[in-house]
């Protein structure tokens, strides 16, 4: 378990993605530390299963992020994965959602990256993982909030990486296609009401229709993947952004 001895926060680790990366780096040794909202019996399940602690917090706002790293302590891998989706023509697109996505999807990973840095820089080693989404390299209409915070995620992975490009410690994005979780299945009704589609069209011909494989992302890739950007082999992977997205993006 080559992650012995390291500590490991994944943001939006109650479910989905976050949730499948987690259960990956417990299982290479990581003391994981979990952060997101859900069901407090399912969360104390979730931590018991992977000898893990929850941290709750308000990751929308800069306070929320400091509590986070606070209460957190000194980590060696951050996984900035929390993430929301709205789905709107941009005339009509709510201004609190896109403050929220924003805030969330982008602003939050400034906030905890900022604050884990010194201590992976002092021990020369650190791990930033952040997740951005096919949608950091090519757009969908009416995801205007989305698809600029998962572009802004890719620039802010490739800036940090350069500046720890000498320290010890990496920065690099992955970027999921369509990967079946709750933040998929939630948008499929707003999706339906803004194309006027039925679920069924949702899935095949808007969903899936943009992966070649035709297959929905397992989350249980993601987390391997995350698991192999922890490895001293991937010491010099650094920068990059990962596609896992059923050759979505190679069109």
């Amino acid at each position: 378990m080559f992650l012995g001895g390291k500590r490991a926060l994944i943001t939006g680790s109650t479910s989905g993605i976050g949730l499948a990366v987690a259960r990956a780096m417990a299982a290479e040794g990581a003391d994981v530390i979990l952060n997101g909202f859900g069901d407090e019996a399912e969360i104390a399940s979730l931590c018991e299963e992977m000898n893990a602690r929850h941290v709750a917090a308000d990751l929308l706002t800069a306070d929320g992020c400091e509590a986070l790293m606070a209460e957190a302590g000194p980590v060696d891998i951050l996984m900035n994965n929390a993430g929301m989706q709205h789905v709107s023509p941009v005339e009509d697109f709510p201004v609190d959602r896109w403050e929220a996505i924003i805030a969330l999807n982008l602003t939050a990973a400034f906030h905890t990256t900022r604050l884990a840095v010194p201590h992976m820089k002092a021990q020369g080693w650190g791990r930033i993982i952040n997740t951005a989404s096919a949608h950091s390299k090519t757009a969908s209409p009416f995801k205007s909030a989305y698809n600029a915070s998962k572009h802004g995620i890719d620039g802010f992975t490739k800036t940090i990486a350069l500046e720890l490009a000498q320290t010890g410690v990496t920065a690099n994005c992955i970027s999921p296609g369509y990967v079946w979780t709750p933040l998929i299945e939630g948008q499929i009704p707003d999706t339906m009401k803004a194309r006027n589609l039925s679920r069924d069209e949702v899935i095949n011909d808007v969903l899936l229709a943009k992966q070649p494989t035709k297959k929905f992302v397992q989350p249980n890739e993601i987390g391997a993947l995350a698991v192999f950007l922890c490895r001293e082999e991937a010491g010099n992977v650094t920068g990059a952004n990962w596609s896992i997205d059923g050759g979505w993006t190679a069109e």
